[in-house]
């Protein structure tokens, strides 16, 4: 009889325990903030080229817990298909190879979408990250990257491909990529610290485009 109220707690904690990690979350692809989102970036580009995919699988996550704001469990199914994605491509050699990447791709874009602004395609977005992401193995500058960049925002938060803030931020971002492809295993902490500051500057940008009107 004496262990019956300790089952119940037992029981109780289970069950809150489950509710807090899968209970739905208000998330929202506009909530991040610009420093977090720059500071989460560049671990995550620490983890991938230092294959450290653990670590890279733990900053994904907290990109889609503390910056989008999706429950617990949605977090680990956005980070497990993203850390997925990447590990497929990585070894890939070829465009044909780096198709292998695109189903995760389809998946991790398809449990972003509830927190967009506007609905989009799922799978035309996800074929544009994986063409960016293989343009920059093709010696392709940075501004014409960029420009896909820009258009993935641009596609996820519903605005003009033809928004100046998007357009900057897109290339902001491809130029940070293109910093790092230029120094590659010499990068210091130095380095990566201005890694940081190009993409601080990326969000920045993307923010005042995407950020929701006060008042709404």
């Amino acid at each position: 009889m004496r262990r019956r109220p300790l089952l119940i707690i037992v029981v109780l904690a289970l069950v809150l325990g489950a509710a807090f990690v899968a209970w739905p979350r208000w998330a929202d692809l506009r909530a991040f903030e610009p420093a977090g989102m720059a500071q989460l970036e560049t671990a995550m580009w620490r983890d991938y080229y230092e294959k450290r995919y653990g670590a890279l699988f733990y900053h994904l996550y907290e990109v889609s817990r503390t910056q989008f704001g999706f429950s617990p469990a949605d977090s680990l199914r956005i980070a497990l298909s993203a850390a997925r994605a990447a590990k497929a491509f990585q070894p890939t050699r070829s465009r044909t190879e780096a198709a292998a990447a695109l189903p995760e791709l389809v998946v991790y874009y398809g449990l972003l979408r509830p927190a967009a602004p506007a609905s989009f395609d799922v799978e035309a977005v996800a074929r544009l990250e994986l063409d960016w992401w293989q343009a920059r193995r093709e010696a392709m500058g940075a501004r014409d990257y960029g420009r896909t960049i820009a258009e993935v925002a641009a596609l996820t938060y519903g605005k003009s491909r033809d928004d100046p803030s998007i357009t900057a931020s897109g290339t902001a971002r491809a130029e940070a990529m293109a910093y790092r492809d230029a120094h590659r295993e010499a990068m210091t902490g130095r380095d990566w610290d201005e890694i940081e500051r190009q993409l601080l500057r990326a969000y920045q940008l993307l923010k005042s485009s995407v950020a929701e009107p006060v008042g709404k």
